[in-house]
């Protein structure tokens, strides 16, 4: 209980001096609110990642026993950056009486690669559709082996509802020139795309069927059934090789 309260107290005291820090820069910018550099500094060897329930990283542990917190939303990016053995340096706020820091920003000495904590990711993004095109490498498949999607020569991973990717398996075939538009999200990891439109050019593109339309965030939950499968006009056909 000790603890949970002075990690409460500690996460209060950072968002307080985050906002005297950089109320003027608040209003100017969309990125981190205040300056991780301004906190204090601790450096260590890591030894360990601490892990949630999900097995998702939610901190490391110093050589020398620190227990350093890292929000698990930051996990891609941290396993990325931090690894076992490397020197870090920490910006984030010590514990008094327990070897713990509630941190901001964790940057690898070596490599300089850094994992800073600007808040939960805004997934807004993930409802406006954007054309990409590009040259298929190759489909992609589900565990049993039903086509499920294809990857870019680019390394995009296009998904797409199984159903529908069986029946577009022409457009998805090694080599196939190909437009997709529909929800992008870039992670540290790559850029997936859930597609809702096909064709042979950002002009010439047909919905899948069942694709929902974008959605803003002040929208609300969609509690609207998707259509039936094979409902809608299917794209046009791919051109003969």
């Amino acid at each position: 209980m000790k603890t949970a309260r002075m990690r409460w107290r500690l996460r209060a005291l950072l968002a307080s001096t985050a906002i005297g820090l950089s109320a003027a820069a608040y209003a100017q910018s969309t990125g981190p609110v205040w300056d991780s550099s301004q906190l204090p500094e601790s450096r260590g060897t890591v030894k360990q990642y601490t892990l949630t329930p999900r097995g998702d990283v939610d901190g490391v542990i110093l050589t020398d026993g620190t227990e350093v917190k890292l929000p698990p939303h930051l996990t891609a990016q941290t396993v990325f950056s931090i690894r076992p053995g490397d020197q870090v340096s920490i910006r984030g706020l010590r514990a008094r009486a327990v070897a713990l820091v509630d941190t901001a920003s964790i940057t690898n000495v070596a490599t300089g690669r850094s994992v800073v904590d600007s808040g939960p990711p805004d997934r807004r993004d993930r409802s406006q559709d954007q054309p990409i095109s590009g040259r298929i490498t190759a489909p992609l498949h589900g565990k049993r082996g039903e086509v499920n999607g294809a990857l870019l020569e680019d390394g995009t991973v296009l998904r797409l509802p199984p159903p529908e990717a069986e029946r577009l398996q022409d457009w998805l075939r090694q080599g196939q020139p190909v437009s997709v538009r529909g929800a992008i999200l870039d992670t540290p990891l790559g850029r997936v795309v859930d597609v809702r439109a096909i064709g042979s050019s950002p002009e010439q593109m047909s919905e899948l069927a069942g694709a929902r339309p974008p959605r803003g965030p002040a929208d609300g939950p969609d509690r609207r059934a998707p259509p039936p499968p094979g409902f809608g006009p299917p794209p046009p056909p791919p051109p003969r090789s």
